[in-house]
């Protein structure tokens, strides 16, 4: 197709770009509010509008943050507390998983009740191939985490379980859901080297403790990658938190069952505070100590949801970056942890290893947008024949000219 480009009908070519500009712009959805053909002086207000909802987007995203930060921290602290009374972690994880999935089931009957949409159920098989692996490593995850609360410190166990980074991403390159990097191998290198300095010649370390953090770490990068891998998968329809909960829990309790009938069955069922009793209020006050820490490690779990939902990943990973400082920060300051300068000089290297991740992480999504704009105009030139190695004020005057 040729193109006129007479001086007599230039105005009329700069008005089509114009008009087409507009139109390419909300195609893509880049403005607030609609884009007007000509300025109008009631745009200020418009502007102010869009300054409002950025200023009520910040105060959500800071109040999401305070929220998951508040279960978060507060369920390390509460159960720490608890166990050093109560020493059945296993037998009280598995009461938190039976809480939580009645919890997520009466969400799912109540959203049902109220927009009248039937919630997703799957079938034996999926359920059996798809969750059971993700179900029993987040089991052993938590399990194992709350075990080690009986013979480390809360720092300990924040610094250990940070490096969870490490096998979540050695299980997504298994996986493929991680390129091969050179950067990768200094993330690593700053998260082992900055934990071998924190545990080195520490005070209050304690192998074993240490030994079960360390396998819940390498566990939770197993079930992380695992659940990535259910969520994305949109025919099994499990992106809503709620949803996931409920079906995981059942094989959450299945995985950790057994170890809890070996390791606290026998010590469980003659302990006075629970079966052998002598007071009722005792076993109450118990019962009521395991309620509230099941509804804080529900709402925890949901929390980290609405902040992925309502933000996203580099959000909740920048978020966890700090949630791990101010708890190491709250344990020093209140529970009586010590550090010494070389445990400190350890955590510094470790949360700069984090923190490179996450640049790293940011920088790939941001690339990742760029394609998938290229991929938006490349659909478009397609659909109105238009070369792509046009220039640009050529590529808006064609794309005006055929939707003329």
């Amino acid at each position: 197709m040729k193109r006129r480009r007479e001086t007599s009908q230039s105005s009329s070519h700069s008005s089509c770009r114009q008009t087409s500009f507009l139109s390419l712009i909300k195609h893509f959805n880049v403005c607030c509010y609609p884009c007007p053909e000509e300025y109008d002086p009631k745009m200020k207000k418009m502007d102010s509008f869009c300054t409002v909802r950025i200023i009520l987007t910040f105060m959500k995203t800071i109040g999401l943050v305070c929220l998951y930060y508040c279960f978060s921290i507060g369920i390390t602290f509460y159960q720490k507390w608890f166990i050093k009374d109560f020493h059945f972690p296993l037998t009280v994880v598995i009461c938190h998983l039976v809480v939580k999935f009645m919890l997520s089931g009466m969400l799912r009957c109540l959203f049902h009740i109220f927009t009248g949409r039937q919630r997703v159920v799957l079938d034996w098989p999926t359920y059996f191939k798809q969750l059971a692996p993700t179900g029993i490593a987040s089991a052993l995850d938590i399990g194992l985490s709350n075990w080690s609360f009986e013979f480390i410190t809360i720092s300990l166990y924040t610094m250990t379980k940070s490096t969870c980074i490490i096998f979540i991403l050695g299980f997504s390159l298994l996986f493929g859901l991680e390129k091969k990097r050179y950067s990768l191998i200094i993330v690593v290198a700053l998260i082992a080297a900055g934990l071998f300095m924190f545990t080195y010649q520490s005070t209050q370390f304690n192998l074993d403790g240490f030994l079960l953090v360390l396998s819940a770490s390498f566990l939770a990068g197993l079930r992380w990658t695992l659940a990535q891998m259910v969520v994305q998968r949109k025919e099994l329809g499990l992106g809503n938190p709620v949803d996931m909960i409920y079906h995981v829990q059942p094989w959450m309790v299945v995985g950790l069952l057994p170890l809890a009938v070996i390791f606290e069955g026998i010590p469980i069922a003659t302990t006075e505070k629970v079966f052998r009793y002598k007071e009722v209020s005792a076993v109450l006050t118990t019962l009521g100590y395991i309620l509230l820490g099941s509804v804080l490690a529900f709402l925890m779990e949901l929390s980290e949801y609405l902040l992925l939902l309502f933000t996203s990943s580099l959000t909740l990973s920048i978020a966890g970056v700090f949630k791990e400082v101010c708890t190491l920060y709250l344990a020093v300051k209140y529970t009586g942890d010590r550090m010494t300068t070389v445990n400190f000089v350890g955590l510094i290297v470790c949360l700069i290893g984090i923190t490179l991740h996450v640049i790293l992480k940011a920088v790939d999504s941001d690339v990742l947008e760029k394609e998938k704009e290229h991929q938006g105009w490349q659909q478009l030139l397609d659909r109105n024949g238009i070369d792509a190695d046009e220039d640009e004020e050529d590529v808006i005057y064609e794309t005006s000219v055929t939707r003329m």
